[in-house]
């Protein structure tokens, strides 16, 4: 059997890596985005990942890997833009945006640890095509809680679906690696 969290961690350090970069080259300029705004970005992302796979062919040069790596480093954003809320300056340091990546992954990684141990791994057997349709779906809830303003009546709220498009993310990013 596969060692998850190595896995996890290998394809975490991929996505930290050029999240790192980013900000290098543009600093935390998704600072002024509204959390609405990273939910549209992830749906642009999920959206072309489910196009490429419906056709089988990509016109521009760039495939799906680097889309779920996109969803993971958005969701951590989103995450972020949740608990600081959206600013009209980039606010906060490159060092600032890498702690709070790191503090958000955690979480979420602590999650799919759980997640994982309940349902006993079985995001092995399913295809990468399910990731990127629960992604959607997830995006499809994450717009309906949003134009609620984040109130919900028995269902998991704005962040739960953040962190689950994350893992699922992950799922396919170590399914298309391993």
């Amino acid at each position: 059997m596969p060692d998850t969290k190595e896995q996890f961690e290998q394809v975490i350090a991929i996505c930290r890596d050029l999240y790192a970069k980013k900000l290098e080259d543009y600093g935390p300029s998704w600072r002024i985005m509204r959390p609405m705004s990273v939910t549209d970005q992830l749906f642009i992302k999920a959206n072309r990942i489910r196009s490429l796979e419906t056709k089988g062919v990509s016109m521009v040069d760039e495939g799906i890997r680097p889309e779920f790596i996109a969803i993971v480093n958005y969701g951590i954003i989103g995450l972020i833009q949740l608990a600081l809320g959206y600013a009209d300056t980039t606010d906060i340091t490159n060092e600032q945006a890498l702690t709070l990546y790191d503090k958000y992954m955690t979480k979420t990684k602590e999650l799919m640890y759980a997640k994982n141990h309940d349902y006993d791994e079985a995001w092995r057997s399913m295809r990468i095509s399910s990731y990127t349709d629960l992604i959607l779906m997830k995006i499809y809830r994450t717009k309906q809680i949003e134009s609620h303003n984040g109130e919900t009546l028995v269902s998991e709220g704005v962040e739960a679906n953040y962190m689950d498009m994350v893992n699922y993310a992950l799922f396919g990013l170590i399914k298309l690696s391993f």
